[in-house]
């Protein structure tokens, strides 16, 4: 009998073995249900026609927005500067995402985004604060933030300890990508203001 079983292959069907179907949501389903007040005390950001859950902050990833917001600021105000709100993707992701990052600086502040988000090319800077997530922060969200034209995209990480610097977009993908340590000293594309990447960072206990 065992012979025979392994002459005569059980053959699932290919349909069997792809996992179940997912609804995949667009921006219109999400701000449908948003004014249905299905989301009520909820945070979550639409990525690849998927709600992303974001989680409870831990004080460390809390700490180190406060301290990208308060370098960026001190010479860049903060009118262009925008903490956790969504932005615009675009071509094929439009439809389908609408990433909130941590921060994103605006190349200027228009009254038009009282009827729509910036745009990735209407952005100077998209930083994201990475934990757990880093992964998908330099995956993903890269090449979502590269094809939405976002001129620079920083990750810092915080396991690492180090600040992933990534500019020139080209497609979905950053033609240049940069790693700096925590003694390192970066500065915005364009810039002269400098910063210690470790600055970014909260103090190891």
């Amino acid at each position: 009998m065992p012979a025979a079983s392994l002459q005569n292959p059980v053959v699932i069907p290919a349909n069997l073995t792809e996992g179940p179907v997912r609804k995949r949501f667009t921006r219109t389903d999400v701000e449908r249900m948003l004014d249905a007040g299905i989301f009520e005390g909820q945070r979550f950001e639409l990525i690849d026609g998927e709600l992303i859950y974001k989680m409870e902050q831990k004080p460390p990833h809390s700490y180190s927005i406060q301290l990208v917001l308060d370098w960026l600021a001190s010479f860049l105000g903060t009118r262009v500067i925008r903490v956790q709100l969504s932005i615009e993707a675009s071509g094929d992701d439009r439809e389908t995402s609408e990433p909130e990052p941590d921060i994103a600086v605006l190349a200027e502040m228009k009254s038009e985004y009282q009827r729509r988000h910036p745009r990735g090319n209407e952005l100077l800077l998209v930083v994201e604060v990475s934990d757990t997530t880093r992964a998908f922060d330099l995956g993903r969200k890269a090449m979502l933030y590269a094809s939405a034209g976002v001129a620079e995209y920083w990750v810092l990480d915080l396991n690492r300890r180090m600040l992933v610097v990534h500019r020139q977009p080209d497609g979905e993908q950053y033609r240049l990508i940069q790693m700096f340590a925590e003694e390192e000293m970066v500065s915005m594309q364009g810039r002269t203001e400098t910063v210690k990447a470790g600055d970014l960072l909260p103090a190891l206990d």
